[in-house]
């Protein structure tokens, strides 16, 4: 059973591709292998920043041979008189058979001519050669290049190509206008540490399974888990040896692990003056800018040593020589945020509010100074709606106030990831209280799926009407998301109001805050659309959905049942409360989970359905004025009268205390009587053929569809 090499070399790829290209490749070749029933015992992609490689242990050395049965032209045209026709000629001879191999079959659709031909395997080193091109081409990523004069694209120009099956050379040959790449069995080892033994000479791979051992004493670890694991303990090592604990976020790690081949610890020391900056200006500089680990005093708490830990790709001999080159680098940067830091300090961070006026939001929509103002005004209308003391409510007025003040200051100029934090340390220095302060920084949050939530009423508030003048904003401008196209990240703004509103229990009416947010921008610009408020709710509640099914696990008709299906009431109340519709949705979950919802389903479903051929108002929940009794033909008809009757206090009461299984547990128990009313022998026709008689029937089915409606609209939900 051959073994198969692939191995690209190319010049230094992007961290990010090395990676992705060793996922798509860890999805590709097994399906394209797979297509061509090519099995194997196992497959390993491995990349680095100067190659891509894929080794297939336990292939075939050809494919089986397989039959695979053919349909031709119908037998009427086929055959005339019993014999063959040009068409029956022409099936035969395309599919390289005899006359007589033909057969003539019955099909739904008539009799058909048949062919079973006997198709022979492959050599398994043709269908191989056949599929690295595409392996190739078929890589996504950005930025890929052209280089030469050819039109071949990839992230780096391809300098080699390794193709082994065993000992055996492939032929495969890679254009690129007058730039050709042949394969051959001759890889590189790394750029510093490796001595070819010729001067143009490689790493000579004897057989396909020799590969990663070979690069390896090439000092070339191929193997990428090998290499993150190696640069996670060498890490850790070096910041216990300093008396410290490494800062290992999984971000660096992976990414560190694709710019070097041959990883090696270096540790770097800077001066202790420098620790007076905020410990997110020094992990900034040293973590985004630089890409190397710092070291802190504790796990548990971001108090920094004077260190850090670079992961070197070069010579361990030199590693004095390294460390030197990056401590200067390190001591400039520190040294430019120890400068703006004293230097923004020197004013209270009220003070940077007019330079707001010079930085621009959106080019319609004017400075983020005016951007501030729009947000002030929303967080007003956000506290209208909330239950909290005059204290936090000066605090929300001051956190908006002051929320953006941060951006022009100079720390934030040279370093943007900075933007809120800065903004909390220069608020307390400002004077500001904590809670303000706590806000300026959460504003921001979350800033991307899964990151943390504001924890307190002030940043919750303030980041809501954040995100909100953005989305009413760019919307008002007629810039919508479309498609993978969000270039505002408006989607992940609205998940965030969704999401705050549920994590804090906010007792938000979105319906309305849209609506007044919307009144307020359209004052401003009278040309703004007419259909702006509808897009928005329709928006929101898209989003709604996607949460609840991909992130609360609710089944898609049960979401459905909650947000309504084309019906206006239903989209105004999930709006008006997500709190509700939150509660409501999960409930109707578990009670599926559980099979209560079988219960009811039946019964309820069907009196929904029928009474969609009614007329009565949806929100009607009391007999009296929808039925008349004195119609009834049969006891079943009074018997369901009396249950709804019953029901009438206890939807109430569940209405005001959002005890949904009350509800359940009712409809639970009226659901013989609906079902006799049905089917049983006392049962009735509901579409009488007299109309009054046919209307009270469908307004009893109608009574029990908008009791049922408080919790869900049962339509819309599927039989399990």
């Amino acid at each position: 059973m051959p073994n198969f090499l692939l191995e690209l070399g190319t010049e230094e790829l992007p961290a990010s591709f090395v990676s992705g290209s060793a996922q798509q490749w860890q999805r590709l070749v097994p399906a394209t292998l797979a297509e061509e029933s090519l099995t194997n015992d196992s497959i390993n992609v491995y990349a680095t920043p100067r190659r891509l490689a894929v080794l297939v242990k336990g292939l075939p050395v050809q494919q089986l041979d397989r039959e695979e049965e053919v349909k031709g032209p119908p037998a009427s045209s086929a055959f005339k008189d019993g014999k063959p026709t040009k068409a029956a000629e022409g099936f035969a001879k395309k599919q390289g058979v005899e006359i007589d191999a033909l057969e003539v079959r019955a099909t739904d659709k008539g009799d058909f001519v048949f062919v079973l031909k006997k198709i022979p395997g492959r050599m398994s080193a043709d269908i191989l050669t056949e599929l690295v091109p595409q392996w190739i081409n078929k890589l996504e990523g950005k930025r890929f290049m052209r280089w030469a004069d050819g039109d071949l694209k990839f992230p780096r120009p391809i300098r080699s190509i390794v193709a082994l099956l065993d000992d055996t050379v492939l032929p495969i040959t890679l254009v690129s206008g007058s730039d050709t790449v042949k394969s051959d069995r001759i890889s590189q080892g790394h750029r510093v540490l490796y001595t070819p033994p010729t001067p143009l000479g490689g790493v000579s791979i004897p057989q396909a399974e020799d590969y990663v051992e070979c690069l390896r004493a090439a000092c070339v670890e191929v193997d990428r888990t090998q290499r993150k694991n190696q640069i996670k303990a060498q890490v850790e090592a070096a910041a216990t040896k300093q008396g410290g604990y490494a800062d290992i976020t999984e971000d660096l790690l992976e990414e560190v692990t694709d710019l070097v081949e041959w990883p090696n610890a270096v540790v770097g020391k800077f001066d202790e003056e420098f620790l007076i900056l905020p410990p997110e200006v020094i992990t900034t500089i040293i973590v985004t800018n630089q890409r190397y680990f710092p070291i802190l005093k504790s796990p548990d708490y971001p108090e920094l040593l004077p260190y850090f830990i670079t992961i070197s790709n070069g010579d361990p001999a030199k590693a004095a020589i390294i460390a030197a080159g990056n401590e200067r680098v390190v001591r400039a940067r520190l040294a430019d945020g120890q400068f703006f830091y004293k230097a923004d300090l020197a004013k209270p961070l009220e003070d940077y509010l007019p330079k707001l006026e010079t930085v621009t939001f959106q080019e319609d929509l004017g400075t983020v100074r005016a951007k501030v103002d729009r947000l002030c005004k929303i967080a007003s209308l956000i506290v209208n709606q909330l239950q909290i003391t005059d204290e936090e409510q000066a605090d929300v007025a001051r956190a908006a106030l002051l929320c953006k003040a941060d951006l022009v200051t100079q720390m934030v100029y040279e370093l943007p990831e900075m933007q809120g934090i800065m903004g909390q340390k220069y608020a307390l220095a400002s004077g500001e209280s904590e809670a303000v302060a706590t806000a300026i920084f959460e504003h921001y949050l979350p800033k991307g799926a899964g990151d943390n939530l504001p924890q307190t009423i002030t940043g919750q508030v303030v980041a809501i009407a954040d995100k909100l003048d953005t989305l009413v904003s760019i919307f008002g401008l007629g810039m919508l998301p479309t498609g993978s196209s969000d270039p505002f990240a408006l989607r992940r703004a609205a998940n965030a109001i969704t999401n705050i509103i549920w994590a804090a229990q906010l007792p938000v009416n979105l319906h309305q805050l849209l609506a007044q947010v919307v009144a307020e921008f359209t004052a401003a610009r009278p040309e703004t659309p007419a259909e702006l408020l509808a897009q928005l709710y329709e928006f929101f509640l898209q989003r709604i959905r996607t949460l609840l099914q991909e992130e609360k696990n609710v089944d898609y008709d049960l979401v459905n049942a909650v947000l309504g299906e084309n019906d206006p009431e239903y989209t105004e109340r999930a709006l008006r409360d997500l709190l509700d519709a939150l509660e409501r949705a999960l409930f109707l979950q578990q009670i599926r989970n559980n099979q209560t919802l079988d219960l009811i389903y039946e019964t309820v479903n069907r009196s929904t359905r029928l009474a969609a051929q009614g007329d009565l108002d949806k929100v009607e929940l009391e007999p009296k004025n929808a039925v008349k009794p004195e119609l009834f033909q049969k006891s079943s008809e009074q018997a369901f009268y009396d249950a709804v009757v019953q029901l009438v206090p206890q939807t109430l009461l569940c209405k005001q205390t959002r005890d949904y299984q009350q509800l359940v547990d009712s409809l639970t128990e009226i659901a013989p009587t609906v079902s006799n009313f049905f089917d049983g022998p006392e049962s009735v026709l509901v579409m009488d053929s007299d109309p009054e008689i046919k209307q009270n029937r469908l307004n009893l089915l109608g009574l029990l569809r908008n009791h049922a409606r408080v919790l869900a609209d049962f339509g819309a939900i599927v039989k399990s």
